[in-house]
């Protein structure tokens, strides 16, 4: 099967196939003891095994000093949970469970303590925020939005560089409002539905493929990347954008609520400018690298803007539904935006005494899509608890279980103990520990989640800005946008798996275009962070 065509479509099963395996007795019994040994081997025993192993080897053989015993456990714990994230031992919505027993059975925590974490205003904002999402995906806005701008950026004849802006620039767009995991799954049908126009015996051919074969080969590659990394840079610009950044601000307001919160309002005040730079380089380095004098040629075979335009003619004028879809969600960016202003004018939250945040507005304007008539059949109405049978439980765990294990490290007294350790470094100079935690952030979350990445570098680095007295979200901040930086390999995000799934793309691939990314990522943290982000966070740089 083509790989393209896989990634999208679910295979039948064989309804001739027997309920049962038939197999010969005989010959069954003989491979028994060394199918058995490789069931064990292959299965994922050993990696469930593993973090319960680790656990019990950190509280039996590490010491941590008298009185931190709930400190050596909160260790365990952390230990346990993070191979479970690693090794995709269990569903990781199981594995960001964990905390609730291990945290109260551990003397970590108490069981009210530990389940109050996964249900607070940041979570109640991604909960909102996802039925948003799939009432955006159920009524195909996502996809209008997308041949709209495309077909505006496309150009007659063909202009590939401006192609590109168009299809990168709507996938920011849409990863902005929602989790950038979502956004790429919905966009990338979308990119790829443009890519099918052409021929696919020039798409496969290999080595000896002609010029215009090779040049839509490229183009295909643009496409997928630019859809790929344009949904992790749209998330870094707000807060609903993707779970590192409510990951961050959970993990503020818990270990400093004495500071100044970050809302969203201030987090797009930095993050809209960070990910502008981002997407400029993206834009630049597919145009340079993807983009030929010939390419508009060999496009212009296969793809005009009288395409696009027929496709966005079958969907037809937008129906009241949709119409309503889009004033909930832009009352909701409105209401987001004018929470808290200014000092001088402090936004609508004042009337409530600041009582309201983000999550409740969020969870009020998703209600309202199960009050609106759809128009569509008597007593429908624009969403139903059907509807939202996608939800995406597992990250909201996540992020309970992220919550939970900052409050762990608080109340076990890891913290401290971090602290103490960490003392070594002070009066090391902050901006040049900002880009190292940006790296190492970076490099980590390579290899497992965004948000697991976040999850386990915040703490420490929040224990390092206070152990060398700089503010804490010179490092915080670094370590969140670090994690969101997974542009070299496939299991850097999910996001990178759909787009390596399209069978557009290699591994080489994402690292020659990732890399320079990457680079561009790190220097314009060091750059904004010290200078707009004082500002907008309140940072007293010292």
């Amino acid at each position: 099967m083509d790989p393209r065509r896989a990634c999208w479509e679910s295979s039948s099963e064989d309804v001739t196939r027997p309920l049962l395996p038939v197999q010969d007795d005989g010959a069954a019994a003989r491979r028994r003891p060394c199918s058995a040994l490789r069931a064990l081997l292959g299965s994922k025993y050993l990696a469930v095994a593993s973090g319960p192993a680790a656990c019990a080897a950190i509280c039996a053989g590490v010491d941590l000093g008298a009185g931190n015993t709930a400190a050596r456990n909160m260790l365990g714990a952390l230990a346990w949970v993070f191979l479970w994230w690693i090794t995709d031992a269990v569903p990781l919505a199981v594995a960001s469970m964990a905390p609730l027993f291990l945290f109260p059975a551990l003397g970590v925590a108490s069981a009210d303590a530990v389940a109050k974490a996964y249900m607070d205003d940041v979570i109640s904002l991604v909960l909102g925020s996802f039925i948003l999402a799939l009432a955006i995906e159920h009524y195909s806005i996502h996809r209008r939005l997308a041949l709209n701008i495309t077909s505006v950026f496309c150009g007659d004849p063909v202009k590939p560089h401006l192609l590109l802006l168009g299809i990168c620039g709507t996938t920011m767009f849409i990863s902005m409002w929602i989790h950038n995991t979502p956004c790429t799954v919905m966009m990338m049908p979308v990119a790829t539905g443009i890519l099918q126009r052409f021929p696919r015996d020039e798409l496969e051919g290999g080595a000896g493929a002609g010029a215009r074969a090779r040049e839509l080969q490229r183009f295909s590659k643009a496409v997928v990347l630019g859809v790929v990394y344009a949904s992790a840079i749209g998330g870094i610009t707000t807060l609903t954008g993707t779970g590192v950044n409510i990951i961050l601000v959970g993990m503020w307001s818990t270990y400093f609520p004495e500071q100044k919160p970050i809302t969203f309002s201030s987090w797009m005040s930095f993050g809209l400018p960070m990910a502008l730079v981002l997407f400029v380089a993206l834009w630049a380095t597919l145009c340079l690298m993807y983009c030929s004098k010939n390419t508009g040629r060999a496009l212009s075979a296969y793809l005009d803007r009288s395409h696009l335009r027929r496709e966005l003619s079958l969907l037809g004028p937008m129906a009241f539904a949709e119409k309503m879809v889009l004033a909930v969600f832009g009352g909701l960016i409105v209401l987001w935006m004018t929470r808290s202003l200014t000092d001088d004018i402090p936004g609508w939250a004042v009337l409530f005494d600041g009582r309201v945040g983000d999550g409740t507005v969020t969870i009020l304007m998703a209600t309202l899509l199960f009050i609106i008539p759809s128009g569509k059949n008597d007593g429908e109405k624009l969403m139903d608890w059907g509807k939202c049978r996608k939800l995406q439980w597992n990250i909201i765990l996540l992020l309970g279980a992220g919550f939970a294990i900052a409050d762990g490290f608080k109340a076990s007294g890891l913290t401290d103990i971090l602290s103490e350790g960490l003392g070594f470094l002070r009066g090391a100079p902050a901006l040049a520990i900002a880009p190292v935690a940006c790296v190492f952030s970076g490099a980590v979350t390579e290899f497992t989640s965004d948000d697991a990445t976040t999850t386990l570098v915040l703490p420490l680095l929040a224990e390092l800005g206070k152990s060398i007295g700089v503010h804490p979200l010179l490092l915080m901040v670094p370590g969140a946008v670090g994690a969101q930086l997974s542009f070299l390999l496939p299991t850097g995000s999910p996001g990178n798996v759909v787009g390596f799934g399209t069978g557009y793309i290699s591994i080489k691939d994402m690292v020659v275009t990732g890399m320079p990314l990457k680079l561009v990522g790190v220097a314009a943290l060091t750059i904004l962070l010290p200078t707009l982000g004082s500002m907008v966070f309140g940072m007293d740089q010292k």
